[in-house]
């Protein structure tokens, strides 16, 4: 592989143009928002020597292990830390109510002060979801690729965020300097143009993390993955390799994301006369340009449906990452004035989402777009673990409305992302690591991918499976895990962040599961006789016209419970209400084998 020309990674400034020779670094605080660096190779890049009394580098892991999502890595070194990534993960079926899952934060802002920067991946939701929640309490620079950036700044402007941080592009290459850290940033394949792995040097040794990435040969932007800086970097000495994890388990190769685009060209001429609908991840462009690259030469017009889908869309086409033809896409208002032969409708919802468009148009809720027979349906992914009976109920959904669906297992309409066992072996063979530690996964990922290091020749004793929470901490003599850090799950519902915690999910559950009964009376404020009520109030416990006995019966339940307090002069509103709540729940219980929450409220008049 040819070895490139190495440049500078001095950030441009607006009103003096840096011409000088040589590696670069961008200082740890840049004022200048949005900063663009050119490409560096080798010429001045720090040289580590290493040394006598090493201090230990430490990596703590705050999301992204034993689960699919919310990645987020804490670098440490003497008094400087730096982050890698900030994502979000969707809520499992039990978290009800729940719209997103965010790392906790409370390590970083319990050590804000030292934090130089966070360098982003990639723009995938697992990567940056959680980003704009991190920056309303800590403000601290954002690096990231062009689209990367861009995709980051629709996050911001969404929150209100836009004006007060500060975001620096960088690309391939790249070199910051953060503190005692200096980081490069090194091209990867993904499913989402600009990724990036990331080169962390500090004076005990280089760490590099891969974030996600696969080898594809024949990438549809043209730029195949830097194997060559890998073996660079290889050959200089790296310490400790943090590789993606998810596709441990798959032998051999992962397919090149233009097989899908060969399988979009037979099936669309299968399709003959009906309408095409293709649903696909919403940052997936690669997918998406292939789409619009094959409708166009079928003289098909194409509209974009789901919000997610058409911001991606518009940002990556303004910043020369998707190329429209133009009077390709049409508005969504206009799909039933076109005939079906001449339209394809891209759409979110390829993981069975309830709120997704496709999900919306099984179920026949969409505004817009009315699945009819004989609609050609493309699902162009392959369900995440958890989402499989999702993604069938609304593949049943369709096929029932007359549609044809197709789907991953029947036709290659998708390719992951990520590195299968061949390529994943090839990187740790190149880097030649000291140290290993398997991100990027469940706990079944992990273990794959450590023993395949093992078969690479990395000991047991160098590979460290962590956890959230866990902090390694590293030096050229040993790896351990140091003391631990809190990592929990942060919960996003509405507008509020963090008030939904397990009792309330708990709450939640039961309150789905056996419904509720409300028992309310008024007792004299002196005395504690009772004046008013009880009154019984079920929700989605019986159906109360026919079980009207039962609710009676509760009814006198609750009142002698309360006479008898009243008797035993028991006047604390808390000890009411519990031998309150124990007297009916025991009843119902016994009554119908239920139990409802029960939610006594007392007024004292």
């Amino acid at each position: 592989m040819q070895k490139k020309n190495n440049k500078n990674t001095q950030p441009k400034d607006n009103s003096t143009k840096n011409q000088q020779k040589g590696r670069k670094s961008q200082n740890a605080q840049p004022k200048q928002q949005k900063k663009s660096y050119s490409k560096p190779r080798n010429g001045s890049a720090k040289k580590y020597k290493k040394p006598v009394n090493e201090t230990p580098v430490r990596i703590a892991f705050l999301g992204g292990l034993n689960e699919v999502g919310k990645n987020m890595t804490l670098y440490e070194y003497k008094d400087d830390m730096l982050l890698v990534d900030c994502g979000l993960a969707f809520p499992d079926p039990e978290m009800l109510g729940v719209d997103l899952v965010i790392p906790d934060f409370s390590y970083v802002e319990k050590n804000a002060d030292k934090i130089r920067g966070i360098v982003i991946t990639h723009g995938h939701e697992d990567h940056i979801g959680g980003l704009a929640y991190l920056l309303k309490t800590v403000n601290i620079p954002v690096y990231g690729t062009k689209l990367t950036i861009g995709l980051i700044q629709g996050k911001l402007k969404e929150h209100g965020l836009l004006s007060s941080v500060k975001l620096h592009e960088i690309a391939p290459g790249d070199i910051i300097n953060l503190g005692e850290f200096s980081v490069e940033a090194i091209h990867v394949n993904h499913s989402i143009p600009d990724a990036i792995a990331l080169a962390i040097k500090c004076e005990t040794g280089t760490v590099i993390q891969t974030g996600d990435f696969k080898i594809d040969s024949t990438p549809i932007d043209g730029g195949m993955i830097d194997l060559s800086r890998f073996a660079q970097l290889g050959d200089e000495g790296v310490l400790c390799l943090l590789s993606d994890s998810t596709n441990a388990e798959r032998a051999g190769y992962t397919e090149s994301e233009r097989r899908v685009g060969e399988s979009f060209e037979v099936l669309f001429r299968r399709a003959g006369k009906n309408r095409i609908i293709v649903a696909t991840f919403a940052s997936n462009i690669h997918r998406v340009q292939q789409i619009i690259n094959v409708a166009h030469s079928l003289g098909r017009k194409v509209a974009i449906i789901g919000r997610s889908l058409e911001n991606v869309v518009n940002i990556s086409a303004q910043l020369g990452y998707l190329n429209v033809p133009e009077n390709v896409l049409i508005n969504a208002d206009l799909i039933n004035k076109y005939p079906a032969e001449d339209i394809v409708i891209i759409t979110t919802g390829s993981q069975g989402e309830p709120m997704s468009a496709l999900s919306r148009m099984a179920f026949s809720d969409h505004r817009k777009v009315e699945i009819r027979p004989n609609d050609y349906v493309i699902i162009s992914a392959t369900p995440i673990p958890g989402n499989e009976k999702t993604v069938s109920k609304v593949v049943n959904e369709l096929l029932k409305l007359g549609a044809q669906v197709i789907y991953e297992k029947m036709y290659d309409v998708h390719v992951s992302g990520h590195a299968c066992q061949e390529e994943l072996k090839l990187i740790m063979g190149l880097v030649k690591p000291k140290y290993f530690i398997p991100v990027h996964g469940e706990q079944k990922h992990l273990r794959k991918h450590a023993l395949l290091a093992e078969g690479m020749g990395i000991s047991s004793d160098n590979i460290f499976i962590a956890d959230n929470g866990y902090v390694a901490e590293i030096t050229s003599k040993s790896i351990k895990n140091a003391a631990p850090v809190p990592a929990g799950k942060v919960f996003v519902d509405g507008y509020g962040v963090g008030d939904v915690g397990s009792v309330v999910l708990r709450d939640r559950k039961h309150l789905g599961q056996d419904g509720i009964i409300v028992v309310t009376a008024s007792l004299d404020y002196e005395t504690g006789q009772l004046i008013a009520g009880p009154e019984v109030i079920s929700r989605g416990f019986v159906y109360v016209k026919e079980n009207e006995e039962l609710i009676a019966q509760a009814r006198k339940i609750a009142e002698k419970s309360l006479e008898g307090c009243y008797y035993s002069n028991i006047s604390d509103i808390n000890a009411i209400k519990g031998k309150l709540r124990d007297a009916v729940s025991h009843f119902v219980y016994e009554q119908t084998k239920r139990s409802p929450m029960i939610l006594p409220i007392i007024m004292e008049v």
